[in-house]
């Protein structure tokens, strides 16, 4: 059993060209800066910086932002590089196949799949929550949830997933042309909030900019809570100070998840050694401005103590502190349209994935079949649509939102470390975009990443654990035995012990086995 053999770029490339199971190439470089700014442009700018501030950070949330760039930047160079070498849907998980070996790819597959599918999970809940606070503003009394047979049905979860369900089935540069209509209106939402948030700043917010640490409310009882560093090192748990910081960073770092989603379209891309990096860099550019001048004008406009009380913190609650009603309307409606293009990508990157593994056997191959008509994955699409419907609908899945932000943070850390590999086992490949000054940054951002996983909370580890687990099952259950890299080195070996071993034609099936 071969466990870390790997899938040479070749065989990638010519599966994802494989009849009736490939995808149509149609996105530009504006469509791909779209989408980054779609996704990440959400759940983040509107609610989790106020979060960060509130409980980790404080008027630092701006610093905290700047470290969570810093990191998706150097990760992302990493994933440009990759991308342009193997242009193929699957991002991170494709990139370890071929340079880790199939056991760590499909664990890198596993955390995507636990990324995206609870990321587009938690926002459908969020959405319809923020649906029934628009429908609250215009006077109309229409609760999130409708309780049928004592269970809590979300139904706008089920709404805006099946919308986009049924866009992304239809086609992806359809969806993505609703997208970019979306992506528009809620930028110029944005920009409202900071131009009218600044009109309210008091500079004496700032102050303290870094407030000293202090012991958490629940005192040694919040240890599940606490971050896994502070646990490892013995740390009371605490907020605030420089430790809160980085948990701020760990925690924000979910605002800028879209990107690594934005690699899974690799194989809908025209010209992907060109269009990907300038689409994936130009997205980030656009987003860390947003998001440092919105939490420049949160912290300015109220004490970061004031959202601390505040049960949810959002930037509805800093209007509405400063008694700006209007603004505090449009930024519900500007939420609203925010998380409406967050879930159309999360869905398609999840579909992505899992194709990319059904594609290989490590999952269903049938699920990788697309439409003769529009090449998009229609069967996988509408499962993957009615999974995250379900559980958005049904379950209470924002316990889980910091699960988004590990299985990231994981697939950051070996795509990271990956390109020294490829590089290594590869130094053929010539790709239209290489990260500088050698193997510095990638080492600097596999170690990044690694030290934001730990500022995530203890409980967040205890959950990643058992969901490896589970996949580990899955994997040795089912995966390693239909691998059709498995196939392939069995049909190899094959042709090789069947054949004299002294012989030239034996040798030559040996060599076909290696470069397979």
């Amino acid at each position: 059993m071969n466990l870390l053999r790997t899938k040479s770029i070749e065989q990638s490339i010519a599966d994802a060209d494989e009849p009736g199971r490939k995808l149509k190439r149609s996105l530009s470089t504006w469509d791909l800066m779209i989408m980054g700014v779609a996704v990440a442009v959400g759940a983040g700018i509107f609610s989790v910086g106020a979060k960060a501030a509130a409980n980790f950070s404080g008027p630092a949330v701006t610093v905290s932002f700047a470290i969570a760039a810093v990191t998706c930047a150097l990760a992302i160079m990493c994933y440009a590089e990759f991308a342009t070498a193997i242009p193929v849907a699957g991002s991170a998980y494709v990139f370890t196949y071929a340079t880790m070996g199939e056991v760590l790819a499909w664990i890198i597959g596993w955390n995507l799949i636990l990324e995206l599918f609870t990321a587009a999970a938690v926002i459908a809940k969020y959405w319809g929550i923020y649906l029934s606070k628009v429908f609250a503003l215009m006077g109309a009394d229409v609760p999130p949830a409708l309780s049928i047979g004592g269970v809590d049905l979300y139904w706008g979860a089920f709404l805006i997933v099946a919308i986009f369900t049924v866009l992304l089935v239809l086609g992806t540069k359809l969806s993505a042309r609703v997208g970019n209509v979306f992506t528009l209106i809620k930028i110029a939402v944005v920009l409202f909030v900071i131009v009218v948030g600044f009109t309210y700043v008091k500079f004496e917010n700032y102050t303290p900019f870094v407030p000293a640490a202090e012991p958490t409310a629940g005192g040694s009882a919040d240890v599940l809570k606490q971050s896994f560093f502070g646990f490892l090192t013995g740390a009371a748990p605490a907020q605030y100070g420089t430790l809160g910081i980085f948990a701020g960073a760990a925690l924000v770092f979910f605002a800028f998840i879209g990107f690594d989603v934005v690699a899974t379209s690799a194989e809908e891309v025209k010209n992907p050694q060109k269009t990907l990096p300038r689409g994936i860099f130009g997205g980030l550019a656009v987003v860390t401005l947003l998001y440092i001048l919105v939490s420049l004008a949160l912290t300015g406009m109220v004490s970061y103590t004031d959202l601390a009380a505040a049960k949810n913190p959002t930037l509805t609650t800093a209007f509405e502190a400063v008694g700006d009603t209007t603004a505090a309307k449009v930024i519900a409606f500007g939420s609203l349209i925010g998380l409406t293009t967050v879930i159309m990508v999360l869905l398609m990157g999840l579909s992505r994935v899992v194709l990319a593994m059904s594609r290989d056997g490590l999952l269903p191959r049938s699920l990788s079949k697309t439409s003769d008509k529009r090449s998009t994955p229609v069967r996988l699409q509408v499962i993957c649509g009615a999974a995250v419907a379900l559980v958005a609908g049904l379950t209470n899945v924002d316990l889980l939102e910091e699960m988004i932000n590990i299985g990231t943070l994981s697939a950051f850390v070996m795509v990271s470390l990956g390109i020294l590999v490829l590089r290594k086992k590869r130094p053929d490949l010539k790709p239209s975009f290489r990260v500088p000054f050698g193997k510095v940054l990638p080492v600097v951002s596999a170690v990044l990443c690694l030290y934001l996983m730990t500022n995530l909370a203890v409980e967040t580890w205890i959950f990643f654990a058992g969901w490896l687990v589970v996949g580990l099952i899955i994997y040795f259950s089912y995966g390693q035995k239909h691998s059709r890299l498995n196939e392939r080195f069995a049909s190899a070996k094959s042709a090789v012990d069947g054949t004299d071993s002294g012989s030239d034609t034996a040798a030559d099936a040996k060599d076909a086995a290696l470069s397979r």
